[in-house]
């Protein structure tokens, strides 16, 4: 079975951040992901982990102004001084955390935008990020994302993301597949990730629709578990959904499907 990860920007949100560390080990979970670690000193999430024996699984290349809208800024090709400085910083703290993949989120295409040029930039972008990570021992994984959720996403489905890695030409490029958002872009869950298995990292969860946990909704999770473990999928999965009530109300998702 594989090994699931807590995705602390997600669960337990009632804590504050350093809080969630211990609720997730006490949850079952053997690992955590967030969005980003920056806002805290690297030293204090590294004491958290460390107290709590959670493995530091992902986090995310600086992504602009989170708060502002910016969803990445990989393919703007305005801001790519921002996203290099961004990728020195993502190393410092992986070195820290001990953290072994990051990930980049491509970002929103600017309205009127020329798609060849954001192309072209994101291109460069992955290739320089994939070069600097790989010299510090740290895999780089890219997200596709839905377009409902995220209007314009400039990276949205999994031949998309393979055309882009077939450009970058890296070997330390993967993809980050999540299934939620890729069952909204495209469905074919089980072949998909079992054809394209060589080169994905990282998967992610949560139920569609209204991006809950396992069981609230049409994807068969069980299956899937059980599909990847089959395939021999050897990295972790990321639990990145909205508990429908409270996290723990809704954990009783790991033990239906044999998570834990």
């Amino acid at each position: 079975m594989p090994r699931f990860a807590a995705n602390l920007s997600m669960l337990f949100t009632e804590l504050d951040f350093m809080d969630r560390f211990a609720a997730a080990a006490k949850a079952g979970f053997s690992g955590v992901e967030y969005l980003f670690p920056y806002d805290f000193p690297a030293e204090e999430i590294k004491a958290q982990l460390d107290a709590n024996g959670l493995t530091q699984v992902l986090f995310n290349l600086p992504a602009g102004d989170w708060a502002g809208g910016d969803r990445g800024i990989a393919c703007d090709p305005e801001r790519v001084e921002e996203f290099r400085a961004g990728v020195d910083k993502a190393i410092e703290y992986a070195k820290v955390l001990g953290n072994t993949q990051v990930n980049c989120l491509a970002g929103i295409a600017p309205k009127g935008a020329d798609i060849g040029k954001l192309e072209i930039t994101l291109i460069e972008n992955l290739r320089y990020a994939a070069k600097k990570l790989e010299e510090a021992g740290i895999r780089l994984v890219m997200e596709m994302i839905n377009t409902r959720d995220i209007p314009r996403f400039f990276l949205n489905n999994t031949s998309q993301a393979l055309e882009i890695r077939d450009k970058v030409g890296s070997t330390n490029l993967y993809l980050q597949y999540d299934i939620y958002h890729m069952q909204i872009m495209e469905g074919d869950l089980a072949r998909t990730m079992e054809n394209n298995l060589a080169v994905i990292n990282h998967v992610q969860l949560a139920d569609n629709p209204g991006r809950n946990e396992p069981g609230t909704g049409e994807i068969n999770y069980r299956f899937l578990f059980e599909h990847l473990d089959r395939i021999g999928y050897q990295g972790w999965i990321g639990c990145e959904y909205k508990p429908a009530t409270t996290t723990e109300a809704g954990l009783g998702w790991m033990k239906a499907h044999n998570a834990i």
